[in-house]
């Protein structure tokens, strides 16, 4: 005997003919057809190795998103709505980080067994990422010179290249209300990166050393310094898995493999909000 689905709650929708359903509006007909491994025979784990790149990139189209909408909100001079967005981010870059631990069950025979269906193909290659890292400051237009095969993807590229970072923005703002950041900073042409300035940690200490006076360019400092922590345990969890599945071999798109991600840890986005830190001083109470 079959129950009668209404039994369950009678508010229930039976009928969705010709109605928007879960599959449609999320369209997961495209979504779900989109798996679609290599290897001949098809190996096992090679799906586990699709899906973990296509959330990442899923993961990062929301960055991408939400990194636009703020940067927006700062040329308006609107910090406070930053605040959630940027905590959205960097709960999205935890995610991001947690779901490397899926991919280090991938062992290194289970990988080579098909390593050679990816060709060069390499998260090198990603558009999303390299498009975070310019819109977050670190700009080199080198990158894009993988690129050139796909003309849309260069244009994109290089739209973000042009594109003032979140850092450019912040500082911009502060300079408008009264900071003194030095004017060679703020006439950097935006497509080449930031490079650290005394005059930038001079005006972070101001900020840092009376946050109840300036709380929202506070509160900004610290959501970005979030941001920039994250992507740095990212880019070390992408380190350690790749050198727990591959060792020390060279990366599929030719990169030096774990060598080159090892360099990539120690960048950083905004380096005087880390350098500010050092010269902060505690205040004695006023007698």
């Amino acid at each position: 005997m079959h129950s009668d689905p209404k039994t369950l709650d009678p508010g229930l929708v039976i009928d969705l003919t010709d109605r928007m359903t879960y599959s449609g509006y999320l369209q997961l007909d495209v979504l779900l057809a989109a798996q679609n491994p290599l290897s001949d025979p098809p190996h096992h784990d090679e799906m586990l190795f699709v899906i973990q790149h296509q959330t990442t990139e899923l993961w990062m189209k929301l960055v991408l998103h939400e990194l636009r909408a703020a940067l927006q909100l700062i040329a308006q001079d609107q910090l406070a709505p930053c605040f959630k967005i940027l905590a959205r981010i960097k709960h999205i870059q935890a995610q991001l980080v947690a779901q490397w631990a899926v991919l280090a069950t991938l062992t290194p025979t289970e990988y080579l067994q098909f390593r050679h269906v990816l060709g060069p193909a390499s998260g090198f290659q990603s558009v999303q990422y390299r498009m975070i890292e310019f819109l977050l400051g670190n700009k080199d237009g080198r990158m894009t010179a993988v690129h050139g095969h796909r003309p849309d993807h260069l244009a994109l590229l290089q739209a973000a290249l042009a594109t003032p970072s979140i850092y450019d923005e912040f500082l911009a703002y502060l300079a408008r209300h009264g900071f003194a950041v030095p004017q060679e900073v703020l006439a950097r042409p935006v497509a080449t990166p930031h490079t650290a300035h005394a005059g930038v940690v001079d005006v972070f200490r101001t900020i840092y050393e009376d946050p109840d006076k300036y709380w929202e360019a506070y509160e900004m400092c610290e959501k970005l310094v979030d941001i920039d922590e994250q992507f740095s345990l990212w880019r070390f969890r992408h380190m350690k898995v790749v050198q727990r599945v591959i060792g020390l071999k060279r990366g599929t798109g030719g990169t030096s493999g774990v060598g080159y991600l090892k360099h990539a840890v120690e960048l950083c986005f905004f380096p005087e909000l880390w350098e500010v830190r050092t010269h902060l001083e505690p205040k004695l109470p006023v007698v």
